[in-house]
Protein backbone atom coordinates (compact mmCIF):
# COMPACT_ATOMS: atom_id res chain seq x y z
CA UNK A 1 0.00 0.00 0.00
CA UNK A 2 1.31 3.67 -0.97
CA UNK A 3 2.39 5.50 2.30
CA UNK A 4 2.99 9.35 2.45
CA UNK A 5 5.55 10.57 0.40
CA UNK A 6 6.19 7.52 -1.78
CA UNK A 7 6.74 8.98 -4.83
CA UNK A 8 9.02 12.28 -3.61
CA UNK A 9 11.06 10.01 -1.68
CA UNK A 10 11.91 7.73 -4.48
CA UNK A 11 12.82 10.59 -6.53
CA UNK A 12 15.02 11.94 -3.46
CA UNK A 13 16.40 8.83 -3.06
CA UNK A 14 17.67 8.18 -6.96
CA UNK A 15 19.03 11.96 -6.73
CA UNK A 16 21.47 11.04 -3.91
CA UNK A 17 22.57 7.45 -5.12
CA UNK A 18 22.45 8.64 -8.85
CA UNK A 19 23.50 12.49 -8.67
CA UNK A 20 25.44 12.57 -5.89
CA UNK A 21 27.34 9.51 -4.64
CA UNK A 22 27.16 8.03 -8.17
CA UNK A 23 26.86 4.48 -7.69
CA UNK A 24 28.03 2.27 -10.21
CA UNK A 25 27.64 -0.99 -11.30
CA UNK A 26 28.43 -4.12 -9.06
CA UNK A 27 29.68 -1.53 -6.51
CA UNK A 28 29.00 -2.48 -2.36
CA UNK A 29 26.83 0.06 -1.09
CA UNK A 30 26.04 -0.57 3.16
CA UNK A 31 23.27 1.49 5.03
CA UNK A 32 23.52 1.85 8.32
CA UNK A 33 20.43 2.82 10.99
CA UNK A 34 19.74 2.17 14.49
CA UNK A 35 16.51 1.35 15.70
CA UNK A 36 15.68 5.90 16.88
CA UNK A 37 16.27 6.37 12.90
CA UNK A 38 13.09 6.32 10.61
CA UNK A 39 13.75 3.21 8.22
CA UNK A 40 11.77 3.78 5.59
CA UNK A 41 14.88 6.92 4.78
CA UNK A 42 17.10 3.81 4.55
CA UNK A 43 14.28 1.34 2.91
CA UNK A 44 13.96 3.86 -0.49
CA UNK A 45 17.85 4.58 -0.50
CA UNK A 46 18.18 0.67 -1.05
CA UNK A 47 16.27 0.65 -3.26
CA UNK A 48 18.22 3.69 -5.39
CA UNK A 49 20.98 1.39 -5.43
CA UNK A 50 19.64 -1.53 -6.52
CA UNK A 51 17.95 0.30 -9.39
CA UNK A 52 21.72 1.66 -10.35
CA UNK A 53 23.27 -1.67 -10.12
CA UNK A 54 24.85 -1.73 -6.58
CA UNK A 55 25.29 -4.68 -3.74
CA UNK A 56 22.92 -3.62 -1.12
CA UNK A 57 22.74 -4.17 2.27
CA UNK A 58 20.91 -2.65 4.38
CA UNK A 59 22.32 -3.17 8.52
CA UNK A 60 19.71 -2.18 11.31
CA UNK A 61 20.84 -2.37 14.51
CA UNK A 62 20.13 -1.29 18.19
CA UNK A 63 20.65 2.42 19.52
CA UNK A 64 23.80 2.91 21.09
CA UNK A 65 24.67 6.06 23.70
CA UNK A 66 26.38 9.10 22.41
CA UNK A 67 28.30 9.98 19.38
CA UNK A 68 31.94 8.89 18.26
CA UNK A 69 34.32 6.31 20.13
CA UNK A 70 31.66 5.89 22.65
CA UNK A 71 29.54 4.05 20.76
CA UNK A 72 31.73 1.41 20.18
CA UNK A 73 31.00 -1.04 23.31
CA UNK A 74 27.43 -1.30 22.03
CA UNK A 75 27.72 -2.37 18.57
CA UNK A 76 27.82 -5.58 17.06
CA UNK A 77 31.00 -7.07 16.10
CA UNK A 78 29.69 -7.47 12.58
CA UNK A 79 29.06 -4.60 11.71
CA UNK A 80 32.36 -2.94 12.81
CA UNK A 81 34.14 -5.39 10.99
CA UNK A 82 32.21 -4.30 7.46
CA UNK A 83 32.01 -0.36 7.42
CA UNK A 84 35.34 -0.18 6.00
CA UNK A 85 34.98 -3.03 3.41
CA UNK A 86 32.28 -1.33 0.71
CA UNK A 87 32.71 1.06 -1.80
CA UNK A 88 29.70 3.28 -0.38
CA UNK A 89 28.73 3.50 3.30
CA UNK A 90 25.32 5.64 4.23
CA UNK A 91 24.71 5.99 7.58
CA UNK A 92 21.46 7.23 8.44
CA UNK A 93 22.02 6.21 12.84
CA UNK A 94 20.11 8.92 15.04
CA UNK A 95 23.23 8.07 17.32
CA UNK A 96 25.71 8.87 15.25
CA UNK A 97 29.00 6.66 14.18
CA UNK A 98 30.66 9.56 13.06
CA UNK A 99 33.99 10.00 14.39
CA UNK A 100 34.23 6.63 15.92
CA UNK A 101 37.56 4.65 15.35
CA UNK A 102 35.09 2.79 12.24
CA UNK A 103 34.68 5.63 10.88
CA UNK A 104 38.20 7.20 10.66
CA UNK A 105 38.84 4.07 9.40
CA UNK A 106 36.32 3.51 6.41
CA UNK A 107 36.96 7.21 5.56
CA UNK A 108 41.10 6.91 4.81
CA UNK A 109 40.99 3.52 3.62
CA UNK A 110 41.33 4.75 -0.32
CA UNK A 111 37.91 3.12 -1.02
CA UNK A 112 34.91 3.98 0.92
CA UNK A 113 32.53 6.79 -0.21
CA UNK A 114 31.14 7.39 3.70
CA UNK A 115 27.81 10.00 3.30
CA UNK A 116 26.63 11.08 7.25
CA UNK A 117 23.04 11.23 6.87
CA UNK A 118 22.32 10.65 10.43
CA UNK A 119 18.67 11.08 11.73
CA UNK A 120 16.69 12.37 8.83
CA UNK A 121 13.29 12.00 8.35
CA UNK A 122 11.20 11.21 5.58
CA UNK A 123 9.86 14.83 5.48
CA UNK A 124 14.27 16.11 6.29
CA UNK A 125 14.95 13.64 4.04
CA UNK A 126 13.18 15.09 0.99
CA UNK A 127 12.87 18.75 2.13
CA UNK A 128 17.26 18.93 2.34
CA UNK A 129 17.35 16.76 -1.09
CA UNK A 130 14.38 16.13 -3.49
CA UNK A 131 13.43 19.84 -3.02
CA UNK A 132 16.34 21.69 -3.90
CA UNK A 133 17.81 22.78 -7.03
CA UNK A 134 21.30 20.84 -7.12
CA UNK A 135 22.94 22.81 -9.81
CA UNK A 136 22.34 25.78 -8.40
CA UNK A 137 23.31 25.44 -4.73
CA UNK A 138 26.76 23.43 -6.37
CA UNK A 139 27.30 26.81 -8.16
CA UNK A 140 26.36 28.41 -5.00
CA UNK A 141 28.86 26.15 -2.99
CA UNK A 142 31.76 26.07 -5.33
CA UNK A 143 31.64 30.00 -5.37
CA UNK A 144 31.70 30.11 -1.50
CA UNK A 145 34.28 27.51 -1.10
CA UNK A 146 36.90 29.08 -3.36
CA UNK A 147 36.20 32.23 -1.49
CA UNK A 148 37.06 30.80 1.46
CA UNK A 149 40.09 28.58 0.64
CA UNK A 150 41.99 31.73 -0.55
CA UNK A 151 41.22 33.31 2.37
CA UNK A 152 44.18 34.02 4.90
CA UNK A 153 41.84 35.42 7.79
CA UNK A 154 38.34 35.09 9.43
CA UNK A 155 36.06 36.66 11.97
CA UNK A 156 32.60 35.93 12.79
CA UNK A 157 29.94 37.57 14.86
CA UNK A 158 26.37 37.29 15.89
CA UNK A 159 24.14 39.29 18.32
CA UNK A 160 24.08 36.66 20.49
CA UNK A 161 27.73 37.41 21.41
CA UNK A 162 29.94 35.38 19.03
CA UNK A 163 33.15 37.35 18.60
CA UNK A 164 35.50 34.92 17.21
CA UNK A 165 38.55 35.42 14.91
CA UNK A 166 41.23 32.87 13.31
CA UNK A 167 43.45 32.47 10.71
CA UNK A 168 43.54 29.61 7.94
CA UNK A 169 46.35 27.00 7.53
CA UNK A 170 47.32 27.07 3.85
CA UNK A 171 46.64 23.47 2.46
CA UNK A 172 44.19 21.90 4.55
CA UNK A 173 41.24 20.77 2.97
CA UNK A 174 37.80 22.51 2.95
CA UNK A 175 34.99 20.34 2.33
CA UNK A 176 32.03 21.36 0.27
CA UNK A 177 28.95 19.04 0.88
CA UNK A 178 27.79 18.55 -2.59
CA UNK A 179 29.52 15.84 -4.27
CA UNK A 180 30.09 12.39 -3.11
CA UNK A 181 31.44 10.96 -5.74
CA UNK A 182 35.12 10.73 -4.44
CA UNK A 183 36.57 8.14 -1.01
CA UNK A 184 36.15 10.05 1.87
CA UNK A 185 33.82 11.70 4.35
CA UNK A 186 30.76 13.48 3.43
CA UNK A 187 27.95 15.32 4.72
CA UNK A 188 25.00 16.20 4.25
CA UNK A 189 24.88 19.22 1.23
CA UNK A 190 24.35 22.67 2.51
CA UNK A 191 27.44 22.92 4.39
CA UNK A 192 31.06 24.02 4.05
CA UNK A 193 33.59 23.50 6.93
CA UNK A 194 37.38 23.46 7.31
CA UNK A 195 39.69 23.46 10.86
CA UNK A 196 41.70 26.88 11.30
CA UNK A 197 44.79 27.62 12.62
CA UNK A 198 44.13 25.94 16.07
CA UNK A 199 46.50 28.25 18.09
CA UNK A 200 44.76 31.22 15.99
CA UNK A 201 41.15 31.02 17.51
CA UNK A 202 40.61 33.54 19.74
CA UNK A 203 37.25 34.89 21.39
CA UNK A 204 33.63 34.11 22.15
CA UNK A 205 31.57 31.73 20.57
CA UNK A 206 27.85 32.05 21.26
CA UNK A 207 26.27 29.38 20.61
CA UNK A 208 21.62 30.44 20.13
CA UNK A 209 20.98 27.91 18.17
CA UNK A 210 21.08 23.72 19.36
CA UNK A 211 23.98 21.97 20.48
CA UNK A 212 24.20 18.67 20.15
CA UNK A 213 26.15 15.62 20.93
CA UNK A 214 25.09 12.43 22.59
CA UNK A 215 24.45 11.48 26.10
CA UNK A 216 24.02 14.59 28.08
CA UNK A 217 25.01 17.05 25.90
CA UNK A 218 22.34 16.26 23.93
CA UNK A 219 20.80 19.80 24.41
CA UNK A 220 18.56 20.37 21.38
CA UNK A 221 17.17 23.90 21.10
CA UNK A 222 18.74 26.48 23.90
CA UNK A 223 16.84 28.32 25.86
CA UNK A 224 19.70 31.44 26.36
CA UNK A 225 22.76 31.34 24.58
CA UNK A 226 26.08 29.18 25.78
CA UNK A 227 29.37 31.09 25.44
CA UNK A 228 32.44 29.32 24.49
CA UNK A 229 35.07 31.18 25.58
CA UNK A 230 38.28 29.91 23.39
CA UNK A 231 41.81 31.10 24.12
CA UNK A 232 44.57 30.38 21.31
CA UNK A 233 42.80 27.23 20.17
CA UNK A 234 41.70 26.06 23.58
CA UNK A 235 37.77 25.90 25.45
CA UNK A 236 38.58 27.76 29.02
CA UNK A 237 35.32 28.01 29.77
CA UNK A 238 31.64 27.79 29.34
CA UNK A 239 29.36 30.46 30.18
CA UNK A 240 25.37 30.88 29.91
CA UNK A 241 22.46 29.68 32.28
CA UNK A 242 21.62 25.87 33.20
CA UNK A 243 22.28 24.16 29.69
CA UNK A 244 25.75 25.80 29.76
CA UNK A 245 26.19 24.01 33.36
CA UNK A 246 24.78 20.66 31.85
CA UNK A 247 27.53 21.01 28.70
CA UNK A 248 29.96 21.89 31.31
CA UNK A 249 29.35 18.41 33.57
CA UNK A 250 29.39 16.36 30.34
CA UNK A 251 32.63 17.91 29.11
CA UNK A 252 34.14 17.26 32.39
CA UNK A 253 32.80 13.73 33.29
CA UNK A 254 34.36 12.34 29.30
CA UNK A 255 38.02 13.07 30.92
CA UNK A 256 39.70 13.70 27.75
CA UNK A 257 41.91 16.36 27.42
CA UNK A 258 41.57 16.60 23.60
CA UNK A 259 37.55 17.33 23.85
CA UNK A 260 38.28 21.22 24.93
CA UNK A 261 40.08 21.32 21.12
CA UNK A 262 37.66 23.06 18.29
CA UNK A 263 38.03 20.13 15.81
CA UNK A 264 35.69 22.64 12.31
CA UNK A 265 34.24 25.52 11.98
CA UNK A 266 31.30 25.70 8.96
CA UNK A 267 28.76 27.81 7.22
CA UNK A 268 24.97 26.59 7.02
CA UNK A 269 23.84 27.36 3.26
CA UNK A 270 20.86 25.22 2.44
CA UNK A 271 17.88 27.49 1.56
CA UNK A 272 15.35 24.56 3.17
CA UNK A 273 16.83 23.62 5.96
CA UNK A 274 15.10 24.33 9.34
CA UNK A 275 16.07 24.62 13.30
CA UNK A 276 14.29 21.83 14.51
CA UNK A 277 16.68 20.14 16.93
CA UNK A 278 18.10 17.41 14.64
CA UNK A 279 21.96 18.60 14.41
CA UNK A 280 21.85 16.92 10.68
CA UNK A 281 19.86 19.32 9.46
CA UNK A 282 20.01 22.54 12.35
CA UNK A 283 23.89 22.81 10.84
CA UNK A 284 22.85 23.77 7.03
CA UNK A 285 20.24 26.82 8.41
CA UNK A 286 20.99 29.61 6.11
CA UNK A 287 23.21 32.11 7.04
CA UNK A 288 24.52 30.11 10.28
CA UNK A 289 27.92 28.78 11.43
CA UNK A 290 28.71 25.37 13.40
CA UNK A 291 31.95 24.65 15.52
CA UNK A 292 32.71 20.98 16.81
CA UNK A 293 34.93 20.40 19.62
CA UNK A 294 36.30 17.27 20.40
CA UNK A 295 37.32 14.39 18.08
CA UNK A 296 38.83 16.00 14.60
CA UNK A 297 38.58 13.62 11.61
CA UNK A 298 41.50 13.64 8.57
CA UNK A 299 38.46 15.26 6.56
CA UNK A 300 39.44 18.21 8.07
CA UNK A 301 43.61 18.20 9.56
CA UNK A 302 44.22 16.81 6.62
CA UNK A 303 46.17 14.29 7.76
CA UNK A 304 46.16 11.95 10.43
CA UNK A 305 42.74 12.70 12.97
CA UNK A 306 43.07 14.13 16.19
CA UNK A 307 41.69 11.14 18.31
CA UNK A 308 38.88 12.30 21.38
CA UNK A 309 36.29 10.21 22.89
CA UNK A 310 33.78 12.07 21.39
CA UNK A 311 32.37 15.40 19.29
CA UNK A 312 30.29 18.20 20.25
CA UNK A 313 28.65 20.59 17.78
CA UNK A 314 26.87 24.10 18.58
CA UNK A 315 25.04 26.41 16.14
CA UNK A 316 25.25 30.74 15.68
CA UNK A 317 22.13 31.93 14.00
CA UNK A 318 22.14 34.70 11.78
CA UNK A 319 26.00 35.59 11.35
CA UNK A 320 28.52 37.75 10.01
CA UNK A 321 31.28 36.85 8.43
CA UNK A 322 34.12 38.48 7.55
CA UNK A 323 37.17 37.32 4.88
CA UNK A 324 40.45 39.45 5.38
CA UNK A 325 38.41 42.00 6.57
CA UNK A 326 35.71 42.05 4.28
CA UNK A 327 32.21 41.70 4.52
CA UNK A 328 30.70 38.42 2.89
CA UNK A 329 27.78 37.06 5.15
CA UNK A 330 25.87 39.92 7.41
CA UNK A 331 23.23 38.81 9.92
CA UNK A 332 22.63 35.87 8.11
CA UNK A 333 22.17 37.12 4.32
CA UNK A 334 25.43 36.59 2.11
CA UNK A 335 25.75 40.41 0.59
CA UNK A 336 29.01 39.72 -1.04
CA UNK A 337 27.78 40.27 -4.71
CA UNK A 338 28.70 36.84 -6.81
CA UNK A 339 26.65 35.02 -3.29
CA UNK A 340 24.49 37.53 -3.26
CA UNK A 341 23.45 36.64 -7.19
CA UNK A 342 23.21 32.87 -7.19
CA UNK A 343 21.54 33.17 -3.80
CA UNK A 344 18.53 34.77 -5.61
CA UNK A 345 18.43 31.14 -7.63
CA UNK A 346 17.84 29.52 -4.63
CA UNK A 347 15.06 31.99 -2.99
CA UNK A 348 17.17 33.46 -0.58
Amino acid sequence: MPTSMDLEMARAAYKVMHDLVNVKPGESVLITIDSRAEFRVAEELAKASEMLGGKTMVAWHSTPKGYGAVTMPYLPDPLKACVDQTDVWIELNDQWLLYSPIWDKAVTNGRTRQVMLGGLSVERFYRLYGDVDISAQKAFQNTLTEMTRNAKTGRITNKAGTDISFEFRPGRPITNEIDYSVPGGHFVTGQIGWAPEEETINGIIAFDGTISGGGDAELGRLEEPVRYIVKNGRLVDIQGGWQADKLRAYFKSLNDDNMYLPAHVCYGCHPNAKLEGCTTEDERVWGSTQWGFGHQGSIYSGGEPRVAVSHIDGICLECSVYLDGVKILEDGQFIEPKLAELAKKLGK
